[in-house]
C-alpha cells in the first residue's frame, strides 16, 4: 500500500506551481513513498538515551573573535544617506 497517492503528489506540485506530467507523477509518487518508508524506519529506532544535537559533526565556531573596535566616522556613515541632520540619518515617520 502506497503511503502517498498520485492525487497528493499532484496537489503538492500545484502548490509549488510545478507542471508535471502523468509519467512524472508516477515517478515522484514512487520516490516519495520510498522516502516516507525510510522515515518510518527511523521512527522505529530507540533514541531514549541519545543526546540531542544541532549538527551531526562536532563543529566549533569558525567565525572571528568578537572584539570591539573603532567604527566608521559619522561623516563617512551619513555621506550616502539621502537625508541626514546632526550626524543622524533621517527617515520618514511611520508613527502618527
Amino acid at each position: 500500500m502506497s503511503r502517498i497517492s498520485e492525487e497528493q503528489v499532484k496537489h503538492v506540485a500545484n502548490l509549488a506551481r510545478l507542471a508535471i506530467t502523468d509519467e512524472e507523477t508516477k515517478k515522484f509518487t514512487e520516490q516519495l513513498d520510498a522516502i516516507i518508508a525510510f522515515a518510518e524506519e527511523l521512527n522505529e529506532l530507540d533514541t531514549e538515551n541519545v543526546e540531542p544535537t544541532s549538527h551531526v559533526l562536532n563543529m566549533k565556531n569558525v567565525l572571528r573573535e568578537d572584539v570591539a573596535k573603532e567604527g566608521l566616522p559619522v561623516e563617512e556613515v551619513v555621506k550616502n544617506a539621502p537625508d541626514h541632520e546632526d550626524g543622524y540619518i533621517r527617515v520618514p515617520s511611520i508613527i502618527e
